[in-house]
């Protein structure tokens, strides 16, 4: 371990983490951070620059300067997303269908396997463009054709429980106005005179898409359609889950392996053609024209595989690299990373709370932080051995699907609450036939797809996805090869991404600090306090039964979404049972694990009764205010269930019942608090 404390960690990396802590608090807190942060920005960079003492004060002061940095990034991202040209409202047509008028911009997948139309509505004179996303039949028509169908609209949903995937945060940034559901199949509209190369890049992507699933016919053409245009639309669900429990979902995001493959093919290529040309390559350089060719490449790949966030990340380390053979300078690995993440910070804040970006960044840093150590401690090369050759391949393959399985899965955990046991294994057995056959052939077959000549490499690759379903599948039957992990608060994965970042970019004995860190955090995650009820927006409760050996539910008819939501963020994977209670024609009554009462109320006759005898009153009417605060028990009422969403509620060692809703008392998030307006706004003309 070196003594200099200059060495501890990478200036560069610390750079892009002092931007995502700035990102992070400017996007979760409501108070504006422009003024404030500017005045930290210009007083720490000062600091920086002129002080003469110890580097470790320089670096506090440059890492306090770029944190303000992220704040000032993230606060003008939303700033811009409330005033000015880039102002959206939220469209609600109050239960109403009314035309949509626009182009199709993405047919994709709901999770219930029906299909949901993206609507993209160019802008017209003062209103910004904005999309739309239905549930519904697309028809005849394909990405980038002119659309118009009739449709229910409402204003995007926030979380369906507290600290669940906010939907309306990510559409607020997304520029997405409403979601519905069509009531009838997709029409024809006139054709448009706008977003013309936006609207080529989705009839391209879609026409490769199309041309792929001919070449590879069934669910293997769907698998290849997804690896090399990102449009997932044909997957069969069932291939995906296979996938996600046998540890392999990683496949299926277009990142530094595709376009690592597809950057590099042409590098060479370029670079052998360059060299071949004798004159010319003894007094120029032949990767200089080979790297430019290769950038070319890498970003026509990024605008048709859909640019999703572990694609940037790819996109840009590889510019980076680049760049370095253009500059003749050496790669360096942590440079390039802080970089890619720099970059995308910058464009997109929001983008910091989203596991594609977690996980990407996650999966890289672990992977050159264990190369950092591998090559500090590798034995010296010798003679040829190809049997030794083999035995590091599949070691080396080994070694970087376990860094990259151990890196994302606590984020994986977080986000999408499980884990694949057999990931290791599975990806051991699969990512041989990914590496060498299936990508290789994928890459091959987008060369010469221009030319007409694809078909040979897709039917080599479709055997090899072929092989990986089969493979996938096997490994997904295992027992227990997926586990559900109940959730845990966001400050919880805050702490461990901490923890995480420390190990991974500081070096020696300074990591340890940061494996404890994680440690912490997995320990606080597995034994925090669970909630005892959970009730919906529509006034639905789950709750444990008295012997706490699993949920019941008092209605099954209504909030099935939300219902769905809660059981896998608490690692409950069967239906929950009917709610055992003692019911009359004012309401129901039952008890939590902790002996409180807690009543559901149907008829205000009986409030009086229920605030005297029960400690929670859960009803889907609404409470005059005055009646609320001379109660004895706590009220969840259908006002606060409408302004707040739904509460997880837990019964503290007091008796005292903690209650969290999905939205404070007073929102000023503002995708939560967005403007809403009429139909006036769903028709381009």
């Amino acid at each position: 371990m070196s003594t200099g404390t200059e060495n501890y960690f990478s200036p560069a990396i610390l750079f892009a983490l002092g931007l995502a802590a700035g990102a992070i608090l400017a996007l979760v807190t409501p108070l504006s951070a422009g003024v404030p942060a500017v005045a930290g920005i210009v007083l720490a960079a000062g600091i920086a620059v002129t002080w003469r003492g110890p580097d470790r004060y320089r670096r506090f002061a440059l890492l306090t300067a770029v944190f303000a940095a992220g704040l000032v990034a993230g606060q003008m991202r939303t700033e811009a997303r409330i005033d000015g040209a880039e102002a959206i409202p939220a469209i609600d047509t109050r239960d109403n269908a009314v035309p949509l008028t626009g182009w199709l911009g993405a047919i994709e997948r709901s999770g219930s396997g029906r299909q949901r139309l993206v609507i993209r509505v160019p802008a017209i004179d003062e209103r910004p463009a904005y999309s739309v996303r239905v549930l519904g039949d697309p028809g005849d028509l394909r990405p980038g054709d002119p659309v118009s169908v009739e449709a229910v609209l409402s204003p995007p949903r926030p979380a369906a429980m507290p600290g669940g995937y906010d939907f309306a945060f990510h559409a607020f940034f997304a520029r997405i106005a409403a979601t519905g559901y069509a009531v009838a199949p997709a029409q024809p509209a006139p054709d448009l005179a706008a977003d013309g190369v936006q609207r080529w890049i989705a009839q391209l992507r879609w026409r490769m898409a199309e041309r792929i699933a001919r070449q590879v016919p069934g669910r293997s053409g769907a698998l290849a359609a997804a690896l090399l245009t990102g449009d997932r639309s044909r997957l069969d669900p069932a291939d995906v889950d296979a996938l996600r429990s046998a540890g392999l979902g990683h496949m299926l995001a277009i990142s530094g392996m595709h376009m690592g493959l597809f950057a590099g093919g042409v590098f060479f290529a370029v670079r052998m053609m360059a060299a071949g040309l004798g004159g010319w390559s003894r007094r120029h350089d032949p990767a200089v024209p080979a790297a430019l060719a290769a950038l070319i490449a890498a970003a026509l790949y990024l605008a048709v595989s859909g640019g999703a966030i572990p694609t940037q990340r790819a996109f840009i380390m590889t510019v980076s690299a680049l760049g370095a053979v253009l500059a003749r300078r050496r790669v360096l690995s942590f440079h390039t990373l802080a970089i890619a993440m720099t970059a995308v910070l910058l464009l997109t804040p929001e983008a910091v709370v989203t596991p594609g970006f977690q996980m990407s960044f996650a999966a890289v840093a672990a992977l050159i932080a264990a190369a950092q150590v591998w090559q500090a401690k590798r034995p010296p090369p010798a003679p040829l051995d190809p049997g030794r050759g083999l035995r590091q391949f599949f070691g080396g393959l080994g070694m970087t699907s376990l860094v990259a399985g151990v890196a994302t899965s606590g984020f994986a955990a977080f986000h999408f609450h499980r884990i694949a046991a057999w990931g290791l294994i599975g990806n051991l057995i699969v990512m041989p036939v990914f590496t060498l056959l299936v990508m290789p052939a994928g890459v091959l077959a987008l060369f010469l797809m221009p030319l007409g000549l694809d078909a040979v490499p897709l039917a080599v690759m479709g055997w090899g996805l072929d092989l990986v379903l089969t493979l996938a599948h096997m490994v997904a039957d295992w027992p227990g090869a997926e586990r559900a992990i109940p959730s845990a608060p966001g400050w919880v994965l805050a702490l461990y991404g901490c923890g995480f970042a420390i190990a991974c970019a500081a070096r020696g004995l300074w990591r340890a600090p940061g494996i404890g860190v994680m440690l912490v955090a997995m320990a606080i995650w597995a034994t925090g306090p669970r909630p005892d009820l959970f009730v919906t927006r529509d006034g639905v409760v789950l709750a444990q039964g008295e012997d706490a050996a699993g949920w019941a539910i008092s209605d099954r008819r209504r909030s099935r979404f939300p219902v769905r939501v809660f059981l896998e963020a608490e690692g409950e994977r069967e239906r929950p049972d009917r709610l055992v209670l003692a019911c009359d024609d004012t309401g129901c009554a039952g008890r939590t694990p902790g002996g409180t009462v807690f009543t559901l109320l149907e008829e205000l006759d009986s409030l009086a009764e229920d605030c005297r005898l029960a400690g929670l009153i859960v009803t889907r009417l609404s409470i005059p205010e005055h009646r609320i605060r001379t109660c004895a028990a706590r009220v969840i009422d259908g006002g606060v269930l409408a302004r707040q969403g739904g509460a997880l509620i837990r019964e503290a060692a007091s008796g005292e019942l903690v209650i969290r809703h999905v939205l404070p008392r007073d929102t000023r998030l503002p995708w939560h608090a967005r403007r809403t307006t009429g139909p006036e706004h769903v028709r381009w003309n």
